[in-house]
């Protein structure tokens, strides 16, 4: 009987009567279920089991955070991050009572006044005000479509009685608050809260958490990414009601109503600034996971440190960007035709746009009119913008009359500086990476793959394969110290050639970089001011072959390595992070360190799946270089930022570093590898389809600038480490100098005749 009289209902209202019926009468129908119901409640229909309520699993995506806790990263179809109902702030909860459902915790699962103040809106034209309560919601929410038939909501309707028959109010608010989708791909208040404002629900004021409160209605069509302006009236139409329904006083609303609510016009929950390190996470939890590691609610804490890698990302940033003004303003992106009508002009601008995405602060715009002194654009949002003269003058050259000037459909950069006023900008067409590593145990301090992970996802610092230039110099000179040479070892600062007998080629003549030559000087003044010829005649002296078989101590790949005299100019190939683990061993004394991202991984229920146990380079059975050599190394390297290429770190005015830049041939490569204390660090700057960077362009140009930004914040307030001497090792005429080898020479100087050997030892004496 009672089949019987449910598929009637089905039959003879779905297929017709509902598709012809005014909503108001749809209404009504809504008032004959509830009567229904009562007649259903002794003998209910056949209605889901609640176990998916009653132990709720939230699809929660994988989550990544620096080791201070901070969310960086955020992968799955749905971003949610589920906050218990003691844990909801009272604000919030009244709020979307407002709005929603402000008799949840009078009515039963089903509100007859609510139902009857609909229809009665719709009668009288009135405000439209939903029927559904809380709790219907989460029962369609859970179970149902949102299809409007007769026999779906009568459904909803037991369904939600029988919700309200296994669970508290305080429950069903709670799944209702954390299920919702609210726009974003967020799903959940404490997720939107993040997205749309960048902090935890608890911190929202009462302007942001009205303006959450209206977004179940119409998730994609009012929140304030989306439509700023539709957002505001719902925001407004909650508040009204938070004021009638006493949740706030007037002064509240009044204020609540003026306040710059700072939505996040990009929508992410976290910051931009890690995506690189973010994107390594999901590539490992996905070979673990496969599948679950989108819906598992996987949280992984890396070892990155949230305020470095900030300075990192700032520092590769700032220093592309300056690198990009010095060689001048390229010109426009792309350009469209605009049409004449105001509508189809917006519309096109948007679509344009689209594909112009913004690179954080870096705007597109399309121009509408362009002149030496002033330029009007319009952005993706429709607000129109002037650059003024002051923001056009690095583009100067390119806006002159008889220049290619940016005219109306070009679409340029701009950006805005801190009072307000805008500039023009471009996308630089160079690369970067930094990296930087805890030399003791190999953890990632900060890591930035490249310029901008929404233009490129490939990450310089683990993929790119480039040639390292004279910062492949120490381990040549750290091999020699093997072979019985010192620092203060006297080499030939000569022009040189070395003939087909010796290449196995043609004749070869190497030069140093400033084509200066000063004759005879030590080893340490031939690192300091990177020295190629130098370099080179110290590698015959010990043999490519020795060196090249010394490198695997550092990590570094032989293969990827010549075996001949170009190898004293890093004509090889590193990557940024094996040029960190090779400047490492030399840091921490002689250790070979194993680099690692990942501290520790948790699921939702808190289960510990995996956790690092970093270990402290010092066991003496896994030393790869001479404590000796390390630190003699180190003391070549620390002259480097003294009185080298490199003294520019001396603005960090520290004691402490230790690095060596890095120009390979042509200005293809611009490198930095240093050290001070714990933290080794590397800066690369290139183009992906290698071209000189400039005649001028060096190492000291491209990327120490990078770790200098990087280091002046990751050293900040904490004391110098000086490195401790090892046993074996002393000071003879002013350098060190291994004990055995103590004497007049531990080595004859290299390629000096004798009337310069003896002129030399004379002023040794």
């Amino acid at each position: 009987m009672r089949c019987h009289t449910r598929c009637r209902i089905r039959a003879g209202l779905d297929s017709a009567i509902l598709k012809k019926i005014p909503r108001f009468s749809f209404l009504v129908l809504i008032l004959c279920s509830l009567a229904l119901s009562h007649a259903f409640a002794a003998t209910p229909l056949d209605l889901p089991d609640l176990s998916a309520m009653v132990d709720y699993r939230p699809r929660t995506p994988l989550r990544v955070f620096t080791s201070d806790g901070v969310l960086i990263g955020e992968f799955g179809q749905e971003r949610r991050e589920f906050i218990a109902i003691k844990d909801i702030p009272l604000i919030q909860k009244q709020a979307l009572l407002a709005i929603e459902d402000a008799r949840f915790y009078q009515h039963g699962g089903v509100d007859f006044k609510g139902v009857a103040r609909a229809v009665i809106a719709d009668l009288t034209g009135g405000l439209k005000q939903g029927a559904s309560t809380i709790t219907m919601q989460v029962a369609r929410d859970f179970y149902l479509t949102k299809e409007k038939v007769f026999s779906r909501k009568l459904t909803e309707v037991m369904l939600a009685y029988k919700i309200e028959r296994t669970l508290s109010k305080d429950q069903i608010l709670e799944l209702y608050m954390n299920q919702v989708y609210l726009g974003q791909r967020a799903y959940g208040f404490s997720s939107a809260a993040r997205i749309y404002f960048g902090k935890p629900l608890k911190e929202l004021s009462i302007g942001q958490a009205a303006m959450l409160a209206g977004l179940p209605q119409a998730p994609s069509s009012v929140n304030p990414v989306v439509n700023p302006k539709r957002a505001q009236a719902r925001q407004r139409l909650v508040l009204k009601r938070m004021h009638d329904l006493g949740y706030i006083t007037e002064a509240q609303l009044t204020q609540a109503q003026k306040e710059d609510l700072h939505v996040r016009m990009d929508g992410q929950s976290y910051s931009n600034h890690a995506q690189y390190a973010a994107e390594m996470v999901r590539l490992a939890m996905v070979a673990q996971f496969k599948d679950e590691t989108y819906t598992r609610g996987i949280n992984v804490t890396t070892t990155l440190i949230n305020a470095e890698q900030d300075a990192a990302y700032d520092a590769v940033r700032r220093n592309v960007l300056a690198y990009d003004q010095r060689h001048g303003y390229r010109g426009p992106e792309a350009f469209v035709a605009l049409p004449a009508d105001p509508a189809e002009r917006q519309k096109l601008v948007e679509a344009t746009l689209q594909q112009h995405p913004a690179s954080d602060k870096m705007l597109s715009a399309v121009v509408l009119s362009a002149a030496p002194q002033s330029v009007r654009a319009l952005l993706a949002n429709g607000d129109e913008i002037v650059l003024a003269a002051d923001g056009l003058q690095w583009a100067a050259a390119a806006l002159a009359p008889k220049a290619a000037a940016p005219k109306p459909g070009s679409v340029i950069r701009v950006q805005q500086d801190g009072k307000g006023r805008w500039s023009i900008a471009q996308l630089p067409a160079v690369a970067a990476a930094f990296v930087a590593l805890n030399n003791q145990t190999g953890a990632y301090r900060a890591l930035v793959g490249g310029f901008d992970f929404g233009a490129s996802q490939f990450n310089h610092v683990t993929q790119a394969w480039r040639q390292p230039g004279s910062s492949i110099k120490p381990f040549i000179y750290s091999a020699a110290l093997e072979q019985g040479y010192s620092p203060a070892t006297q080499v030939n600062d000569a022009p040189l050639t070395l003939s087909h007998a010796e290449t196995g080629g043609p004749p070869w003549s190497p030069q140093n970089d400033d084509d200066v030559y000063e004759g005879a000087i030590s080893l340490r003044r031939a690192l300091a001011q990177s020295k190629n010829v130098a370099a080179v005649r110290l590698l015959r002296a010990i043999t490519p072959q020795y060196a090249h078989d010394f490198l695997p101590r550092f990590g570094l790949d032989p293969a990827k390595q010549p075996v001949n005299y170009t190898l004293a100019l890093g004509t090889g190939s590193v990557t940024p992070l094996q040029m960190a683990g090779a400047y490492s061993v030399f840091a921490n004394g002689g250790f070979q360190i194993n680099p690692y991202l990942i501290q520790k991984v948790v699921d939702t229920r808190g289960t510990v799946l995996f956790e690092a146990k970093p270990v402290a380079v010092a066991q003496e059975a896994d030393r790869v270089l001479d404590a000796r050599n390390a630190f003699v190394t180190s003391s070549l390297l620390h002259e480097v930022t003294v009185s080298g290429t490199g003294a520019a770190a001396q603005k960090l005015g520290r004691s402490d570093l230790a690095g060596k830049t890095g120009t390979s041939s042509e200005a293809f490569d611009g490198w930095f590898a240093g050290f001070a204390g714990p933290t080794t660090a590397v800066a690369w700057m290139g183009f992906d389809e290698p071209q000189s960077l400039g005649g001028r362009e060096f190492g000291a140009t491209l990327a120490l600038p990078i770790w200098i930004d990087y280091m002046g914040v990751a050293l900040k307030g904490k004391p110098p480490y000086p490195m401790a001497q090892p046993a074996g090792v002393s000071l003879q005429q002013g350098d060190w100098v291994y004990d055995e080898f103590q004497g007049i020479a531990a080595k004859p100087a290299i390629d000096l005749d004798l009337l310069e050997r003896l002129k030399n030892l004379m002023d040794a004496r």
